[in-house]
């Protein structure tokens, strides 16, 4: 595919899983058009899950669109935030749902970022053994990545994404006019999952986010356009090989291992996702260098990309010891050894275990003051 610059005119992404295929929808002014709710699944009653950040925003514009098409509309508004993550702020999605009476055919709609996407899906995975629902991503991070291939979730103290489910929403509808709300550090959070698909996938496009990166900065309409349209392409070919992430989708996790540990460490909520993934991928490519994947100018070419993002590049000092415990529980480990997505030539991406003394001279190495 040409790294051209798309325009921003809408675009359709197919996800090709059988008959739990879907579309992935991408344009501008596409809450507000009420040809995009027209194929949404038939129910009478749809519960909007959103935050207290967002629902102001575009919470009463969704509703309105969903009011021409189901009888009753509810919406539950959850607290912003990684931190709020877990069972109590999932019980609330359950608490509407039985207050109002919601049968099997309800459907979710997950209004927000990747936070809300993650418990609106486990919510629709569990409630009455699964409903339909359908993602609404209004940030980057969302749109690029958590809310593509059904993966739900929420966190416990030891670990991230620990306790959810494989659950497909039936629709994903990304609308880049919602960008323009985002905060700056959100915005930059989102583009380290964009920057992510380069070094893993797709060389030609790494370059074009080093070419475009201020562009994307400056949230300009086309430059967003092609940046959520190819990432989308990317996740939806590898989930279509690999929904369950039993091998080729775990490369996805690329700067996660290290990200996920930065995060618990912390605490939920410290730094972004985005931002604990971004020093991730800096950590991710040391590693791979150390490893013989890739050379110095690569990790360095990747670290400077990150940094002009607007992303940190050096880890907090949680202490390489704490590193190896919070990583041993990532969802990638097998028997104790800590499994690390590493670039074994630039444009692809392994998993693979490594050594802890070479671990933590990575770790050392990366979080100096």
């Amino acid at each position: 595919m040409s790294a051209a610059t798309r325009s921003s005119s809408p675009h359709r992404v197919a996800i090709e899983l059988g008959d739990r295929s879907y579309p992935i929808d991408v344009g501008a002014g596409l809450l507000g058009d009420a040809a995009t709710w027209s194929s949404t699944p038939a129910a009478t009653c749809a519960l909007i899950v959103t935050n207290d950040t967002v629902a102001p925003l575009y919470g009463e514009r969704l509703a309105a669109m969903l009011r021409q098409r189901y009888r009753d509309v509810h919406t539950v508004v959850l607290p912003d935030g990684e931190e709020h993550k877990d069972w109590q702020t999932l019980n609330r999605i359950f608490d509407a749902l039985l207050q109002h009476g919601c049968d099997r055919k309800t459907v979710l709609f997950a209004l927000g970022g990747g936070v809300v996407g993650d418990m609106a899906g486990f919510a629709a995975a569990s409630y009455m053994r699964g409903v339909p629902f359908v993602q609404v991503p209004t940030t980057l991070l969302a749109q690029v990545d958590s809310s593509v291939g059904g993966k739900t979730a929420i966190n416990h103290p030891l670990g991230k994404n620990m306790i959810g489910a494989f659950y497909q929403p039936r629709q994903v509808i990304c609308d880049l006019d919602t960008l323009q709300t985002l905060p700056a550090r959100e915005l930059s959070a989102g583009l380290a999952e964009v920057i992510k698909y380069g070094p893993i996938s797709d060389l030609e496009f790494l370059s074009w986010i080093e070419a475009n990166v201020d562009a994307l900065m400056a949230r300009e309409p086309a430059a967003l356009s092609h940046a959520v349209v190819r990432s989308c392409e990317i996740k939806a070919w590898v989930v279509g090989q690999d929904e369950r992430e039993s091998g080729l989708r775990a490369i996805l996790n690329f700067g996660h291992t290290f990200g996920h540990a930065i995060e618990a460490g912390l605490g939920y909520g410290e730094w972004l996702h985005g931002e604990a993934v971004g020093c991730g991928m800096v950590m991710a490519a040391r590693l791979s260098q150390r490893l013989g994947g890739v050379d110095e100018s690569f990790v360095e070419r990747l670290t400077t990309l990150i940094r002009r993002a607007g992303l940190p590049v050096q880890g907090p000092q949680l202490g390489a010891a704490r590193y190896l415990e919070l990583m041993r529980v990532d969802k990638k480990a097998e028997a104790g050894e800590i499994r690390f997505v590493v670039i074994d030539r630039p444009g692809h991406a392994t998993v693979r275990g490594a050594p802890d003394a070479l671990v933590r001279e990575v770790i050392e190495q990366c979080c100096r003051q």
